[in-house]
């Protein structure tokens, strides 16, 4: 149905309007990633730092947005000393700090 048509029926008031949506098939929407219900916000980056999320993201096998959510949820962890590390990480720095350094 053309908009003018749909228009039209909205309009006119009654069940027409009402009668045409019932017509139409359900839309087929994606599944949402996560049970938790998410807010979304925009985020204005410069077009170089863009290119370097989704880089970033695309080299992770995951979404642009995913990543950014990791990132922020990593950053807020740290802001209140609740981050959790790997026990590799761990090793890896203990193992760095016990290195004689270059002079």
């Amino acid at each position: 149905m053309h908009r003018d048509e749909a228009t039209k029926r909205f309009h006119a008031g009654g069940d027409a309007f009402a009668d045409l949506i019932d017509e139409t098939s359900p839309a087929q929407l994606p599944t949402p990633d996560s049970d938790v219900p998410m807010v979304s916000r925009s985020v204005r980056l410069p077009l170089e730092t863009y290119d370097r999320v989704r880089a970033a993201a695309e080299a992770r096998g995951i979404g642009v947005t995913t990543l950014m959510r990791q990132w922020i949820e990593a950053g807020l962890a740290d802001l209140d000393d609740s981050a959790t590390v790997s026990l590799a990480d761990v090793r890896r720095a203990l193992a760095s700090l016990s290195r004689p350094t270059a002079a």
